[in-house]
């Protein structure tokens, strides 16, 4: 089970970060993801990072602002997100799957097990 949270409404430039609280400790071939959606549009991948080795993967919308990250010990992922611009407002979901390659990190189908969503309010 995923928790996330974290949302909020902010304006342009701002800045939020999301936390997603696993209930047990991800497997260690365990790809944690996350995910948004904007209102009349698909889900799409936003960032992603590897629960054993933490290399992680970035859309072009988002790399240089986005930053994900995970805590072990907590068994949390986290997506620092900063310079926030309108069109990053949807719902963000995070996602955990399960010995992804790197070539399906971007696929939301992939993914076996996701949080709630937060909502994420961009105002110019």
């Amino acid at each position: 089970q995923l928790q996330a949270s974290g949302g909020g409404s902010v304006e342009a430039g701002d800045s939020l970060s999301l936390s997603c609280v696993a209930s047990g400790r991800p497997a260690v071939n365990a790809v944690m993801g996350w995910f948004r959606q904007a209102p009349g549009k698909e889900r799409e991948f936003v960032a992603a990072v590897k629960w054993s080795g933490g290399s992680s993967t970035y859309d072009d919308s988002v790399k240089g602002r986005f930053a994900i990250s995970k805590d072990t010990f907590k068994n949390t992922v986290y997506l620092q997100m900063n310079n926030l611009e309108p069109k990053d407002t949807a719902v963000y979901y995070c996602a955990m799957g399960l010995g992804l390659i790197t070539s399906s990190l971007r696929s939301d189908s992939r993914y076996s097990y996701w949080g709630q969503g937060t909502q994420v309010t961009v105002s110019s």
